[in-house]
């Protein structure tokens, strides 16, 4: 594959001090974003709110899915004259930390509240994201990208805790307002990363480009890894968005739940996430892609089969729901760096946005329709579709792959 991030920096933010920042930022956003789809599901569930209402809470990833439309403003737009993406990344955090907080009058029933604030959050988080992905793609060089994206899955993982585990355990043991005063809290913290961030003054040629969607279409070898991103993940939604719900309903205690959730994203965003990078940079794209999705099959099976009755007992479905988050820490980092391989430097927010959108379109469709399905036919039959689904993109996925023509001296 030809880089297309040719027009690399001049000048750059110290290796260390980059990725110090890196993990602030990207944990930033993990907070929020796993408070609203780990810790509520199942929170909401116990409260007795039903599941397809549940499925409702998917609609939040929609700004995930359509911030490629306002990726070229972030790109443009500076709004401190010295902070480019670190002006966007203060003003969406301190807004995020205002919609934590506007939860609390609520209650975990107030099914159209959250989605309301939650909408709020998403919006803020992915705006913020734009901004936090374009400095990646930017300012990682070439040889460290794998490394900036295993940071993030590792910096996910604490986000997981965070926001998910701790969430969870909070509300179990101090109630709603005590758990949403102490996310809002951890949520302050990463501010510190944001006035840490190094940027390039403005120079005149700024202002010469303009970065669009046209811009990022015009490119042939972008457009095949566009058709990856939509494929990739399409099975991952249906899983996903009804395994929190699906425990509960197999009679596992939310504490419990939480506890397994954040062991699981920390093994997988810490160990998984630097695992995943040295594969893509041993075996390269294609195998690393096809390793992964392979496994992420076998862990949809289990759960079917123990959705059928067939497999029996709470210690495989533990298994399978851990090793599947492992999986998908190490996807990430695969896919992300594949990403960057083909961002152009003049605007890699709005090219990373739109390969990452890309990504969570189908996901999003899965997530919005898991629970209807798992009411109307089963879970059993929900997770047997997911593997078939899975198995389909592996195999589409590899075959793309092959078809991208090779850096020099690189694998695919």
């Amino acid at each position: 594959m030809t880089a297309l991030a040719q027009d690399i920096p001049a000048s750059r933010p110290g290796r260390l001090r980059l990725f110090a920042v890196l993990g602030g930022l990207y944990l930033a956003q993990a907070i929020p974003s796993y408070l609203i789809a780990a810790a509520l599901p199942p929170i909401m569930r116990e409260a007795g709110v039903s599941r397809t209402a549940i499925g409702y809470l998917s609609l939040l990833f929609l700004p995930l899915v359509l911030k490629f439309l306002w990726a070229p403003l972030v790109d443009r737009i500076r709004p401190f004259a010295r902070a480019h993406r670190a002006g966007w990344v203060i003003l969406t955090q301190l807004g995020v930390i205002a919609s934590i907080l506007a939860l609390l009058p609520l209650g975990p029933t107030h099914v159209g509240g959250i989605l309301g604030i939650g909408l709020v959050t998403a919006l803020l988080v992915s705006t913020q994201d734009i901004a936090t992905d374009g400095y990646a793609a930017k300012y990682l060089a070439p040889e460290d990208r794998a490394i900036g994206n295993a940071i993030q899955g590792g910096s996910v993982a604490f986000g997981v805790v965070i926001g998910g585990t701790l969430g969870l355990v909070l509300y179990h043991h101090i109630g709603w307002a005590g758990m949403l005063l102490v996310i809002a809290a951890f949520s302050a913290l990463p501010l510190i990363a944001a006035f840490a961030m190094w940027e390039a003054p403005a120079s005149p040629s700024d202002r010469l480009t303009r970065p669009s969607i046209m811009g990022f279409l015009r490119r042939p070898e972008i457009r095949t890894v566009l058709w990856i991103a939509l494929i990739y993940r399409m099975s991952e939604g249906l899983v996903k968005a009804m395994e929190g719900p699906y425990l509960v309903d197999a009679g596992v205690p939310l504490d419990r739940i939480g506890y397994l959730s954040g062991i699981s994203a920390a093994t997988a965003g810490l160990a998984g996430s630097a695992i995943a990078a040295l594969l893509v940079k041993r075996c390269g794209t294609a195998a690393t892609l096809g390793l992964l999705g392979g496994l992420r099959t076998l862990c949809f099976a289990l759960f079917a089969a123990h959705a059928l009755g067939v497999v029996t007992g709470a210690w495989p479905l533990f298994g399978a729901a851990g090793f599947q988050t492992f999986i998908r820490y190490m996807e990430i980092v695969a896919l992300y760096s594949l990403f960057m391989t083909v961002t152009s430097s003049d605007q890699p927010g709005t090219d990373f946005t739109i390969l990452a959108c890309a990504q969570m379109v189908v996901y999003l469709v899965g997530s919005l329709i898991s629970g209807k399905l798992a009411d109307l036919m089963g879970y059993g039959a929900l997770f047997g579709l997911a593997t078939a689904l899975s198995a389909i993109a592996v195999l589409a996925t590899i075959r793309l792959l092959a078809n991208v023509a090779r850096p020099q001296g690189a694998a695919p």
